[in-house]
């Protein structure tokens, strides 16, 4: 049995969960006299007051001498709610070790410790631990966490990750008796391979060439056509012709990921995503929400596309929720107790049928819809939605010749890497896409000549365009413009951005 001395302060470095942030977290373990009891204050949740129950059982299953005194357990700071509770059992375990003279004391400020225990010592693991690892990096600290967490805690760059399969281990490292091994990773793959290919689709050079225009300017896409027309085969190509996320976007990704307890495969995790939700989904499951906030599909999507078939068939409240995320990039979630801030910067596609039963126009079948029928369908998308949207196209159906003839075309590839040019030009003169530049901004980088204004004004009065579309019709002339290396816009850059304009 040790010999405790009574007063004795351990602290032991955590963090918590908020969002896709993970602010610090001190346990404070205070040892003294009095009946035996344990305590947990500072804003701890159930299931961070059982922890209590399964730290006791765990150090006596492992041989450890559990303290028969008073025990206070302070989760500073007192006003940060402490959730996810079963990431604090190790942190408290070896704070209780520490405050009894078990372990040394000294060395825990070297580390953070993360884990849920087993009641027989062994360690699990946890969600959201990539956020973890990348704050733990920041401060400069050892992180110490089970073996399960060990390859998505090593996906930022100079991580030091020592996995541990049970607390005994944890203790022998700390003491000095058997050092942890640091998580070490085979090289990860920087350039992974799509399933789809661009040169797979027959025909549609019109939407090729908008897809390829999107995809360099990150603008939003409206594609209209009959069923079958190849709507959403195209969409699933275009992450195929964004380029490959940058180390730092790819973990912004990673951690919405981490937080949602999705599994991050780490040979694909510079892919970009590609979400897809029903046309039944919820606000909620789209923008986020829950108690605690949790994110929606807009914020899986970060960095990626977010697709949306059947576009007229969601619900309108929904659809309306996506007009802020789309200027902004972020989505707040606001509850009584607390706000939590979600990334969400995506590219919006979204395709729809020209009528409920979706043949409008084509010769080869009966379409029965009135023309009541037809507007009310196509007034279920609101006007100032359908005005943040930057490319309106029409999907032809392909004829059969078409579709007999030999696949030929352009791979995703080739097309990505005039996309990449057309990104870095971007970049290098405003640091930002086209599709994100400000008023004040698009005065400074599509300014026009004397007849390329003549031009768009009488098309904008042509068309009764608004101030809003006005914009967007310059920022898709400008990567028009940057893909063909052009300093300037010109008349048929604009007239290409017009044909991508007008309302289906």
């Amino acid at each position: 049995m040790p010999i405790i001395i009574f007063g004795m302060l351990a602290t032991v470095y955590t963090r918590s969960s908020f969002g896709i942030e993970a602010p610090l977290v001190r346990v404070e373990v205070h040892l003294s006299l009095g009946m035996p009891s344990l305590s947990i204050v500072g804003l701890p949740e159930t299931a961070v007051k059982e922890s209590k129950d399964r730290v006791r059982s765990a150090l006596i299953n492992a041989q450890f001498f559990f303290p028969t005194r008073r025990i206070t357990i302070n989760l500073a700071p007192a006003d940060l709610p402490k959730r996810e509770g079963g990431r604090f059992d190790l942190p408290i375990a070896l704070g209780i070790l520490a405050a009894s003279g078990q372990i040394p004391v000294d060395i825990l400020q070297e580390f953070e410790f993360a884990g849920e225990l087993a009641l027989d010592g062994s360690l699990r693991g946890f969600s959201g631990v990539l956020p973890f690892a990348l704050a733990a990096r920041n401060s400069k600290r050892k992180l110490i966490i089970p073996y399960d967490n060990a390859d998505e805690a090593t996906l930022p760059e100079n991580a030091a990750v020592f996995p541990a399969r049970h607390l005994l281990a944890v203790c022998a490292h700390l003491k000095g008796e058997e050092q942890l091994e640091r998580y070490q990773v085979a090289a990860r793959a920087i350039a992974p391979q799509y399933d789809v290919d661009l040169v797979d689709v027959r025909g549609q050079e019109y939407v090729k060439r908008a897809l390829e225009i999107a995809a360099a300017g990150k603008h939003s896409v409206l594609m209209s056509g009959l069923p079958g027309a190849g709507k959403t085969m195209l969409a699933l190509r275009l992450p195929g012709i964004l380029p490959l996320m940058t180390e730092n976007e790819a973990l912004e990704v990673a951690a919405i990921n981490s937080i949602c307890e999705r599994k991050i495969d780490c040979n694909l995790w510079r892919l970009r995503p590609f979400r897809a939700p029903h046309h039944t989904a919820s606000s909620v499951a789209l923008v986020g929400g829950s108690s605690p906030p949790r994110p929606g599909e807009i914020s899986l999507a970060h960095r990626g596309v977010l697709f949306l078939d059947e576009l007229p068939e969601f619900n309108r409240g929904v659809l309306e929720a996506l007009r802020e995320p789309l200027e902004s990039g972020v989505v707040t979630i606001s509850r009584a107790a607390q706000q939590a801030c979600f990334p969400a910067n995506f590219q919006l596609i979204a395709a729809m049928n020209p009528c409920p039963c979706g043949y409008l126009g084509d010769a080869r079948s009966n379409c029965n819809c009135t023309s009541e029928q037809v507007q009310r369908y196509q007034a279920r998308i609101s006007g100032p939605l359908l005005d943040r949207i930057d490319m309106h196209i029409v999907v032809q159906a392909l004829s059969p010749q078409d579709l007999v003839k030999e696949q030929s075309g352009e791979t995703s590839e080739a097309v990505r890497a005039r996309v990449t040019q057309a990104r870095l030009l971007q970049l290098a003169r405003n640091n930002k896409l086209n599709a994100e530049l400000t008023g004040r901004e698009i005065e400074k980088v599509c300014r026009l000549g004397i007849a390329e204004r003549k031009y768009l004004e009488n098309a904008m009065i042509r068309l009764k365009c608004s101030a809003r579309a006005y914009h967007r019709i310059l920022k898709v002339a400008r990567t028009i413009a940057d893909l063909q290396a052009s300093a300037v816009i010109t008349v048929e850059h604009l007239a290409e951005a017009l044909r991508y304009r007008k309302k289906q």
